[in-house]
């Protein structure tokens, strides 16, 4: 999975680089390398899930990783936006197969808050990534060009790929395997649709992903254009990537204490709260300084490092039975939702971080929104039986 955040977070420092590279003439074009790698990531997994149910988790992550090698080369050929776009959206949807089978391999071995505490100490992995990549990502541009980038990713790739047939070991047992048909699909969906509470808690993750990716893709903006800091941009990601971190190990132990639900909603209540005080301190528009802009972006991602893995856990428990195809059509529905939030309020972010904040907010208010439903309307309600 830390595949993912690196070929995200190592391209960030270059964005501005490629932008002119493959001739892009409005700056705000560069988020599109960021939110498109998403739009793969989305539609992926309806391809590579209910393969994996089919024939195992092991040889689907080595499909994905072959097919991101291609599309690495792809975009390191790119001549204009559009090719460069192609190749992250294919790099997006081969690296959902070890992404998405991950996830998949979870539900395989655990269960309930437990699933829920492994989940946090994979995702700490996971967020740990983005606390060097940006700094590394610059470290090759300054050393070498933003083709090396692409490079060190295919290199990483490759080792991972030797790690993880090394080391890990198949999780789906053949007795449980489904026989991939063309029905496949229809049927996994047919079967996920009876769970509202698994639709409530992967549309929530939608519009969290979607707040979560407005950042990751304006943040170079925000901090090389609109503060003027492009040399210290790397080591303020990673700052802030930290606060995600740090939130996320400690859910691995208080997940356990409290459960996934109470720990979701006070996130979602925190992630709210800090929202609408920015909003109400700085609504004129003018950006605060930057140790305030960064207090509030850590509030704001210790809120979101609660709710990475807690939600996921919450969709994926009742649907264990259909684990590949079910984590492919919740990981498919949020990114979903994700890329189209973020792509419409960054184009908002122009000169002021203020329409982040507001993203934030109705986001959040959402998400409380639909949780409020789940928590009064779905919770212990069986699955209704659906005809297929």
């Amino acid at each position: 999975m830390s595949i993912v955040a690196l070929a995200i977070d190592a391209l960030l420092p270059a964005l501005d680089i490629i932008g002119v590279a493959i001739g892009t003439t409005n700056p705000v074009d560069n988020q599109l390398l960021i939110t498109m790698i998403f739009l793969g990531l989305g539609i992926g997994p309806l391809v590579f899930g209910p393969i994996s149910d089919s024939i195992g988790r092991k040889p689907v992550v080595y499909i994905g990783f072959t097919l991101f090698i291609g599309a690495s080369f792809i975009c390191i050929y790119a001549q204009s936006l559009e090719v460069m776009i192609l190749g992250r959206i294919l790099q997006g949807a081969a690296l959902s197969a070890p992404r998405t089978i991950s996830i998949a391999m979870i539900r395989d071995t655990y269960s309930g808050d437990y699933m829920a505490r492994i989940m946090s100490f994979i995702t700490v992995v996971f967020l740990l990534v983005p606390i060097v990549a940006p700094a590394m990502g610059k470290f090759i541009l300054d050393q070498y060009n933003w083709y090396a980038i692409f490079y060190v990713q295919i290199v990483f790739s490759v080792i991972v790929s030797i790690w993880f047939w090394k080391r890990q070991s198949e999780t789906l047992a053949i007795n449980h395997r489904i026989p991939f048909t063309r029905r496949i699909f229809k049927d996994g969906f047919l079967e996920l649709i009876r769970y509202k509470d698994t639709i409530g808690y992967t549309i929530i993750s939608g519009f969290i992903v979607g707040s979560f990716l407005v950042y990751l893709s304006s943040s170079q903006q925000i901090f090389t254009e609109q503060y003027q800091l492009k040399e210290e941009f790397p080591y303020i990601f990673a700052a802030l990537a930290i606060a995600i971190g740090t939130a996320t190990f400690l859910n691995g132990t208080l997940v356990l204490r409290f459960g996934m639900q109470k720990m979701v909603t006070t996130a979602l209540l925190g992630f709210f709260g800090v929202s609408l005080l920015y909003i109400l301190l700085f609504h004129n528009g003018l950006n605060p300084s930057l140790w305030v802009l960064m207090l509030f972006f850590g509030l704001q991602f210790f809120a979101i490092g609660f709710l990475f893995g807690n939600l996921r856990s919450l969709a994926m428990q009742p649907i264990g039975h259909i684990a590949g195809i079910g984590a492919a059509i919740t990981g498919f529905v949020s990114t979903l939702m994700a890329v189209p939030i973020s792509t419409f309020i960054g184009r908002f972010v122009t000169d002021s971080a203020l329409p982040l904040f507001i993203g934030f907010l109705i986001c959040s208010t959402l998400s409380l929104g639909i949780l409020w439903y789940i928590i009064k309307f779905v919770q212990n309600e069986p699955p209704k039986m659906v005809n297929n």
